[in-house]
């Protein structure tokens, strides 16, 4: 089961990769995110904290680019503006 510095770490990572590759910015969706980290889809997924910890992360010129109804979900999509 996943916790908060599990998505943390992971988050953190990709955006390392994107800014090693010259990039302006990157778009995490969290669907994506829970993904990698494991255990999404299924019962005890963690999908409330993966968004928390995205949103968490967020800095000036960051945007959610969508968020689902209710906030929390596998839609929430995050543009992250590189380099932090």
């Amino acid at each position: 089961m996943p916790s908060p510095k599990d998505f943390q770490e992971e988050l953190v990572r990709m955006i390392g990769e994107a800014e090693k590759q010259g990039l302006s910015s990157i778009e995490i969706n969290s669907g994506a995110l829970h993904r990698k980290v494991g255990g999404y889809p299924g019962n005890s997924h963690r999908m409330p904290s993966c968004c928390e910890v995205m949103r968490q992360y967020m800095k000036s010129g960051d945007v959610v680019i969508k968020a689902p109804p209710k906030g929390n979900g596998a839609s929430l999509t995050i543009k992250y503006k590189l380099p932090r």
